[in-house]
């Protein structure tokens, strides 16, 4: 009986043996496949080639699933080719209207001005000055159109670079204020001249510009606005306060919204794009904006970008 025993023992120790063998072997193989996967998804997502599964390989997992991501590859290739062509076709497009478009906008407006230099009747003259309005309305507006398509093409590049935010500000108060002056808006600036913060100059300024252009739009006469600049550790906030109307609160949520305009101000210039505009360039520099505000006590746009800061 101890013979049989232990055979029983060596039996029992030679199956556990082969099953940790066989267990490590399936382990070795899973860590493997998991390892090629990686790799692959590696190329895939860094732009490399993917290599073509070996024929000797075809019938195994590994095979199958290579063939797979090959696929995947080429088709996300021939999507990003079609992807660039449409922003190609796009960007032409839309310089192509943009160029349409100006030349006679231009020529009226030069006609304009050789007819108000004539003498006309008096109601002929204030049709002339109506005309004009609306030239530079529909001016503004294909301009406005213009910059919304590129943003949304993203065929717009944003090159940002170490600047003096001050300066950047400068521009856009600078560019509000005969606006600001016909309603006797006062204008106050805060902010430290020696800050730079990594952005692009231009397009914040078309940003900023816009929510200036938004307050004075809806601050009385004789309302002050002020523009202040703080520094804290993750963003640098750029704070613009108003004593306008302000915004309900069950309406904020909208106001940064394409073509979104106040019920109340429907009548006054505008197509309701300005905070749209602003809301992608910051968000295409990883900023943001926000709104606090409540009917009737002014509102305050604050304005985000990175503190990569060098005051």
């Amino acid at each position: 009986m101890d013979w049989l025993a232990a055979g029983a023992v060596l039996f029992a120790g030679g199956t556990a043996a082969v099953s940790l063998w066989r267990t490590y072997r399936m382990k070795r193989e899973i860590y493997r496949f998991a390892e090629r996967v990686e790799r692959g998804l590696d190329d895939i997502i860094s732009g490399k080639d993917f290599q073509e599964t070996k024929e000797s390989e075809t019938d195994s997992l590994w095979g199958r699933c290579s063939e797979k991501l090959w696929r995947v590859q080429h088709i996300q290739a021939r999507k990003e080719e079609a992807n660039v062509r449409e922003k190609q076709l796009m960007k032409e497009l839309i310089s192509d209207i943009s160029h349409q478009t100006r030349t006679p906008i231009a020529n009226i407006r030069l006609y304009l001005e050789f007819l108000q230099e004539e003498e006309v009747p008096e109601r002929d003259r204030e049709f002339l000055c109506r005309l004009e309005g609306q030239t530079k309305k529909l001016d503004f507006l294909l301009q406005s159109m213009v910059k919304m398509s590129r943003l949304e093409a993203g065929i717009i590049h944003i090159r940002q670079e170490h600047a003096r935010l001050y300066d950047t500000i400068a521009g856009a108060v600078g560019e509000i204020v005969p606006s600001a002056a016909k309603k006797q808006i006062q204008l106050s600036v805060d902010c430290d001249e020696e800050i730079q913060v990594k952005h692009d100059k231009k397009w914040t300024e078309e940003a900023i510009f816009n929510v200036l252009d938004n307050a004075v739009k809806y601050t009385g006469p004789g309302g002050r606005i002020h523009v202040m600049v703080r520094c804290q550790e993750v963003f640098t906030k750029i704070s613009v306060q108003d004593t306008g109307k302000g915004i309900a609160r069950e309406r904020q949520a909208e106001i940064f919204s394409r073509f979104y305009r106040e019920p109340e101000v429907h009548g006054q210039n505008g197509i309701g794009i300005g905070l749209y505009l602003a809301r992608k360039i910051l968000e295409l520099q990883d900023g943001y904006i926000e709104v606090r505000s409540d009917a009737g006590e002014g509102a305050e746009f604050s304005l985000y970008l990175p503190s990569t800061s060098l005051h």
